[in-house]
């Protein structure tokens, strides 16, 4: 890693700032040889402190991104979600992207499925603390919903011009708000997060509405490994059914437009 200094510099912030991160990131076992003189080390097999029988839950930031990584390691990439928004799937994107780009990966399939709440409901949260609301909370979230699947469709579209990879991106809607979120890739993992409300404020169209919200990039993941014991490979099958389920049944066609 660069130094403290290098890295306070290069995001403009304190070194403070740089300290409490690197100390997260050390907690996590993502960095090793911590010392108050010299630059950190990244650990060698930093996955590996995401996965596995005995892996704690990690953040959606923190976790997510190295198992999209990983799972694109594969010939035949399957990727299915079940969130609020795509925003957590569309960061964690980025570095397999970059290594396709770069040339250090390069999948023959990329198939993802994506399930997201309709727009034609009253969504559960986020919610406005006034109930008298004018409309204005949902519909910053439709643009939120539908902009991020278009980045997404986007990014993962374009490895076909770029790269010659068979890509398929599908978004279904669901008619109901999801109280949790899934991922399960390449049929071998499930990452399983709760949605966890709390009570904030937020500046939209001009207007402060307090609102029940969720912090889905920061909700913990919980890893579930197939192969990894039985309680581990019962949630991984268990949840490719459930998701199956719904994709096939009360899911809808879902345009990202409107």
């Amino acid at each position: 890693m660069p130094t403290q200094a290098k890295l306070a510099d290069e995001f403009g912030v304190e070194r403070a700032a740089v300290r409490q991160a690197l100390r997260i990131l050390q907690s996590e076992r993502l960095l090793v040889n911590m010392s108050k003189g010299s630059p950190a080390t990244v650990a060698d097999q930093p996955e590996k402190a995401l996965t596995g029988p005995e892996a704690r839950p990690q953040p959606t930031t923190v976790a997510l991104g190295a198992r999209i990584t990983e799972a694109f390691a594969a010939p035949h990439v399957e990727i299915d979600a079940l969130c609020l928004t795509s925003i957590s799937l569309t960061l964690a994107m980025g570095e397999p992207l970059r290594q396709i780009h770069a040339g250090r990966i390069k999948p023959a399939k990329v198939d993802v499925r994506v399930l997201l709440p309709s727009s034609d409901i009253d969504l559960a949260f986020p919610a406005p603390v006034d109930a008298s609301s004018d409309g204005r909370l949902q519909r910053n979230w439709l643009a939120n919903r539908n902009a991020q699947g278009q980045v997404l469709r986007h990014n993962l579209l374009a490895l076909r011009s770029t790269h010659g990879i068979d890509v398929n991106v599908t978004f279904r809607a669901l008619p109901f708000t999801p109280p949790v979120k899934l991922y399960l890739l390449n049929g071998a993992e499930a990452l399983f997060a709760y949605y966890t409300l709390i009570k904030r404020e937020e500046e939209i169209d001009h207007v402060h509405l307090e609102m029940y919200d969720v912090q889905g990039t920061q909700s913990m993941l919980f890893p579930f490994t197939q192969g990894a014991g039985l309680r581990d490979t019962t949630f991984v099958e268990q949840s490719h059914l459930w998701f199956n389920a719904l994709w096939e049944t009360i899911s809808s066609e879902l345009v990202l437009t409107s």
